[in-house]
């Protein structure tokens, strides 16, 4: 029995590729459930077997107590100690509890427990065999084909599925037939590792290569790119890192031999190998080959390539159905466009145009911008000088609606002479407003200008006042007046009983009198009517006649209080000045009392004189 289980055990290895010790584990996880099934799980059982007897000896743990209260978990501290002296009280004693028959009772327990403990140690180091292979190219068998088109490899004790996505289009499979796969994938599943394989991929021209190339495996040529349309053609770039090789040369072989062994071995693939370069411009001219390249333009914010190639080569760059142009873009990961000579030359022409094009534009904007920045700046400086004379118009008299357009009044309109116009000019003096503007601030900084002086300060004055630009002195006396009339006149007084005093008439009188102004004299052409004074009484000889100016105390009967004159019309002069009406002061036949008159041309004068309300006594003037 020794012999016949070492020559079993020694069997099973060899057949699963498993080492010993994981077999006898599994034997003795086995033996360890089957004694739990028989003899209880209440106990902490550990297993040991003989490799070389296979003999399996069951021992427990047990606790050392003073009192045993479970024989199956607890053993006093004297028996105990006969296993081992330093054992104390609370320790655990392992001690041997093998039972009689042990080995025929787990044959029969544990079989299925030993074979299923097996598989999975047969699946888990299969997993580490089969991952650590990805990447490398394995020889298959075709074991068969399922409904879905999945190709099913059998690789020794594993088998790879190959998927529709992965197979050649232009391939037919058939079973039994070898293939070179790429391991790509290798999954841990409940079954064992699943394992991808793929005859599309571009590691397996990179794998194929380096198998053929002696070079390659080494490290003297390097593979950089490869573009690749699996069943149809391929692009390789390549470089090499020793100086004096060929990589060309390298990879394509004696009469091409080794870079056809690759050829039949992906079924006839065509096959490209091109020099790589670190220079873009370069790369993608070489990877446009077998055609000829005159010139790359690159765009690196687009990725985009211009390749401009010979008109009769146009057909051979872009290739069948674009396939050249496709695998060259993908080989470098640029965009890459493909012009002929004669399209380039019209391309190039209409770059020269839009750029002059543009250019004229560039130039018109630049032109614009500087006009509109330099409007800008003058209707800037116009509003500011505008706010500003708008601002001195009050103090100066110049109306507020005229000072706007004083900044558009040249400096010829005041008639100043040709040498203080010239200096203004010179000084930065544009229009009247501007003048207006620093005589208004002060009119002794115009001493400062070079070359002006006190009688030219003079004769600027002068032109401004008499233009108008500047208040008189009348003027002033006029505006003074309009402001003290323009001040609130108080509500008539009622009509006073015949019992008022005289000096109630008298200041009655002197109230009426008070807004009037000093008589104004008339112009030549204005000449008024003469107005006949009323024949006095002889005075008698004792009588001394008073002054017509003296104007007698009015008696009680007479006194009549005066309502005030209707509202003038204001009138403005040719400089928007505004005039005041003229008045005179006459005497009225029917009262005998001073009234104020308007003074009217010719054409408009009433025919009876605007008198004050109410009646006076003749007595009201003594003369």
């Amino acid at each position: 029995m020794k012999n016949d289980f070492l020559i079993a055990l020694t069997q099973i290895c060899s057949e699963r590729h498993l080492p010993k010790a994981v077999i006898l584990e599994a034997i003795e996880q086995s033996l360890i459930l089957a004694y739990r099934r028989n003899f209880g799980s209440a106990q902490d059982i550990e297993v040991q077997m003989d490799a070389n007897t296979g003999d399996a000896r069951v021992y427990a743990d047990k606790e050392v107590v003073g009192e045993v209260e479970n024989p199956r978990t607890q053993i006093l501290l004297s028996e105990a100690r006969l296993i081992d002296k330093d054992t104390e009280l609370g320790q655990l004693v392992k001690i041997e509890m093998t039972p009689r028959n042990f080995g025929r009772i787990a044959a029969q327990t544990a079989k299925q427990v030993i074979l299923q403990r097996i598989r999975e140690a047969e699946r888990e180091t299969m997993y580490v065999d089969w991952s650590d292979r990805v990447g490398e190219v394995v020889m298959g068998t075709i074991r068969n084909i399922d409904a879905a088109g999945n190709v099913v490899l059998a690789l020794g004790r594993a088998e790879a599925v190959m998927t529709k996505s992965e197979q050649i289009r232009t391939e037919d499979y058939r079973p039994n037939q070898r293939l070179r796969v790429y391991i790509h994938e290798v999954e841990r599943t409940s079954r064992g590792p699943r394992i991808r394989a793929s005859r599309t991929h571009q590691k397996l021209l990179f794998r194929l290569l380096e198998s053929e190339v002696p070079e390659i495996f080494e490290g003297t040529v390097e593979i950089k790119a490869i573009a690749r349309e699996a069943g149809s053609r391929s692009k390789v770039g390549v470089i090499a890192t020793q100086q004096g090789v060929d990589p060309i040369g390298c990879c394509v072989g004696m009469r091409g031999v080794r870079i056809q062994n690759v050829v039949n071995e992906l079924n006839g693939e065509r096959i490209d190998i091109v020099l790589w370069a670190p220079d873009d411009a370069e790369f993608v001219s070489n990877a446009l080959s077998p055609a000829k390249v005159e010139l790359v333009w690159l765009d690196a914010d687009t990725r985009t390539a211009t390749v401009v190639v010979p008109d009769h080569q146009l057909s051979l760059a872009i290739g069948k159905k674009g396939q050249n142009a496709r695998l060259a873009a993908k080989l470098t990961r640029w965009r890459i466009d493909i012009k002929s000579g004669t399209e380039a030359l019209e391309e190039a022409e209409r770059r020269a145009r839009e750029a002059a094009e543009a250019a004229e534009r560039e130039a018109e904007l630049a032109v614009r911008r500087r006009a509109a920045a330099a409007l800008l700046a003058e209707a800037e400086r116009s509003l500011a000088l505008e706010e500003q004379l708008e601002m001195a118009a009050g103090p100066a008299g110049i109306p507020a609606g005229v000072a706007s357009e004083l900044l558009e009044t040249p400096l010829d309109t005041l008639g100043l002479s040709g040498r203080v116009r010239g200096t203004l000019e010179r000084a930065g003096f544009a229009s009247v407003g501007e003048v207006l503007l620093r005589a208004a601030r002060d009119e002794n900084e115009f001493l400062a200008i070079p070359g002006f002086g006190a009688k030219s300060l003079a004769e600027l004055m002068a032109n401004l006042e008499e233009n108008g630009y500047l208040p008189t002195k009348e003027a002033m006396a006029e505006a003074e007046a309009a402001i003290a009339e323009a001040a609130p006149v108080p509500e008539p007084e009622e009509k006073p009983r015949p019992e008022e005093t005289a000096e109630a008439r008298v200041e009655t009188v002197d109230e009426a009198a008070a807004p009037l102004e000093p008589k104004v004299e008339p112009a030549p052409d204005e000449a008024l009517p003469e107005v006949a004074a009323p024949e006095a009484e002889q005075p008698s000889p004792g009588i001394v006649a008073e002054p017509i100016e003296q104007i007698a105390e009015p008696t009680p009967d007479t006194a009549r209080a005066e309502p005030a004159p209707e509202p003038e019309e204001e009138t403005f002069g040719p400089t928007g000045k505004r005039r005041r009406p003229r008045r005179d002061l006459v005497l009225d036949e029917k009262t005998g009392t001073l009234v104020s008159r308007q003074r009217r041309k010719a054409s408009r004068q009433r025919d009876t004189w605007k008198q004050w309300e109410g009646e006076a006594d003749e007595d009201a003037f003594e003369w």
